[in-house]
């Protein structure tokens, strides 16, 4: 619909209560309205914010890789054959007896930490020898820490490198709203982007995507809570070493003023992003 240059947006509501009272429509409410005889120009990528059109516009002509391109899943991570092998009452039989959900034997699904507490996953390191990995992830008493054998966890193109996790979902998808506590680590029911040799290169992504104007590009597809790789679309990937244009031993506020120069954002432009984005810690 939004490559049918037939095809156009009346009227928005990013609020859909405010179009039907009582009513939660995650996205909000689109008034649309298609004529095959007139030529409206394909939308491409539909957003109710003229600034933040010009914006796109903007780093699209600068040239842009995808951050989501260092994107991995949560459900990216996957048990072994090892962790069956030695524990052979995890694997699920059928609905009384095994510890994993059906067609779930090898994924570290969310429930994982609870279902397998004290079995392969503990509050502390094993005393066996084995070489651990500490996994962080959310359970029924909150987001812990957990350590499990480094032979349990299949080989992963970032397991053993430095990366910044974000939460598979987050808020609204209000533009400019606050990511929930992104941190450096391993994981377990959170994104991660990045594959980094040095935990330089991590803690200057995370700079990045605490900025400003990251996360207004984010929020040019991120409509709703989740944010899987796809929704980074817009937000630009940087060089996070030190021969990068950006100097990332500034603050979060000077690095958005170096993007905001990078990319040839106008002062108008400029102050869209200051007046509708919020600080992060």
């Amino acid at each position: 619909m939004l490559n049918d240059p037939h095809f156009k947006v009346m009227s928005y509501k990013a609020d859909a209560s405010s179009a039907f009272p009582n009513t939660d429509i995650k996205g909000g409410v689109a008034v649309t309205y298609r004529d095959a005889d007139r030529d409206f120009g394909a939308i491409e990528v539909f957003t109710h914010f003229d600034e933040l059109r010009t914006i796109k516009e903007k780093v699209v002509k600068h040239g842009i890789q995808p951050l989501g391109d260092i994107i991995f899943a949560a459900d990216s991570y996957h048990f072994t054959e090892a962790m069956h092998e030695d524990h052979p009452e995890i694997r699920y039989v059928d609905d009384d007896h095994g510890l994993l959900s059906k067609n779930h034997d090898y994924d570290l699904k969310t429930n994982v930490l609870d279902n397998l507490n004290n079995v392969v996953f503990f509050d502390e390191m094993p005393g066996d020898g084995d070489s651990c990995i500490r996994i962080f992830g959310r359970g029924r008493a909150g987001r812990a820490y957990k350590f499990i054998s480094a032979r349990y966890i299949a080989p992963h193109p970032n397991l053993d490198k430095w990366k910044v996790l974000v939460p598979a979902a987050n808020g609204s998808g209000a533009l400019g709203e606050v990511l929930s506590t992104p941190l450096i680590g391993h994981t377990q029911s959170f994104i991660s982007i990045g594959s980094f040799n040095s935990e330089a290169e991590a803690t200057a992504l995370l700079k990045y995507i605490k900025s400003k104007f990251a996360r207004t590009m984010l929020g040019i597809l991120k409509i709703t809570q989740h944010n899987p790789a796809p929704k980074w679309k817009y937000v630009p990937l940087q060089d996070f070493t030190s021969d990068s244009d950006i100097d990332w031993s500034q603050s979060v506020a000077d690095i958005d003023r170096q993007l905001y120069a990078k990319y040839g954002l106008d002062d108008e432009e400029i102050q869209f992003i200051e007046s509708h984005v919020k600080e992060m810690d």
